[in-house]
Formats: C-alpha cells, sequence, structure tokens
C-alpha cells in the first residue's frame, strides 16, 4: 500500500502519540533526493505514550509487515508489548510504518527530541530528527542502503553547516 502519510500523523496526532519522525522521511525533509516509501518513527519510551501509540495503531489497522504474507500478520498489543519487543516493521491502512524506540546510534526519543525541528506536515505538529542525527543513526546502523545515500546527506549537511 502506498504511503498516507498525511493519515498516519494526523492518526499518531489524533492520540496525542509524542515521536520523532526519522530515517528517510525525515531526510527528506532535510532535502534528500532519495524517495522512501514509508514513515519510520522513535516514540517517546513511557507507559502511558506506548498506551496512545497502541491505540493509534489499532485505528491504522496495523499488522506486522512478513514477506511470505502480503497482508501482514494480524497482532494484538497494548503499549507493554510494544515497549517490551522495542521495534516493530508495521503495515497499517495508511502504509508502511516501521517503530523504534532506540534507533541504532541514538538513546532514543530524549536524544533525538533534542535536535529535531518542530515543524507542521499537513496541518499536523511534528517533530523530525535533525539532518545530523539522521547522518548518525544511518552512519552506525552501516545497511547497504544506507551506504548508499550517507554521502549525499553529509554533502547536504556540510552545506548547511558552511552557509
Amino acid at each position: 500500500m502506498e504511503l498516507d502519510l498525511a493519515r498516519l500523523l494526523a492518526v499518531l496526532h489524533q492520540h496525542g502519540v509524542e515521536y520523532v519522525l526519522i530515517g528517510g522521511m525525515a531526510a527528506l525533509y532535510h532535502g534528500s533526493p532519495f524517495p522512501t516509501e514509508d514513515a519510520d518513527i522513535t516514540p517517546r519510551a513511557t507507559a502511558a505514550n506506548a498506551d496512545r501509540l497502541s491505540a493509534a495503531l489499532n485505528d491504522l489497522n496495523a499488522r506486522i509487515r512478513a514477506d511470505a504474507v502480503p497482508e501482514g500478520l494480524p497482532f494484538s498489543h497494548d503499549g507493554t508489548s510494544l515497549l517490551d519487543a522495542g521495534v516493530w516493521n508495521l503495515m497499517t491502512d495508511a502504509g508502511d510504518l516501521d517503530i523504534s524506540f532506540r534507533p541504532t546510534g541514538t538513546e532514543g526519543f530524549s536524544d533525538l527530541v533534542r535536535d529535531a525541528e518542530s515543524t507542521v506536515l499537513f496541518d499536523v505538529p511534528v517533530e523530525v530528527a535533525s539532518l545530523a542525527d539522521v547522518v548518525r543513526s544511518k552512519q552506525a546502523a552501516n545497511r547497504p542502503k544506507d551506504q548508499r545515500v550517507l554521502p549525499t546527506l553529509r554533502e547536504i549537511l556540510a552545506r548547511r553547516n558552511d552557509g
């Protein structure tokens, strides 16, 4: 399913979920030319916020993303179970959503929100990870897809720092 970022952000906002938008979508916000087909978030890792996230995921009909099961695997969840796993790769009625409470190379929400940029996307207030934090996390993850985009992201960051 194609990503409907407007709907995804609206549902998270309606439920009061505190999160930072990270990954490829954050990189796009900062000028990356590389498209992405999903949204990645780092929620605040508190019981109350995880409960709000669980309610939002119910509204989005979230399912576990699995290559062998195109429609995704159903799963029951609550705030506690979401926090226990720490990382979720989901498909929703609004597109794919990856949740990481502590992305590689970071200390999680409090680390990322410190330098995040507050903005409005699709009439929804959103905290977007700084480009420096996106680069830091992608460097630490060191996946082939990250290695392909890092030179460009570093160049964008260098131009910003020089300007």
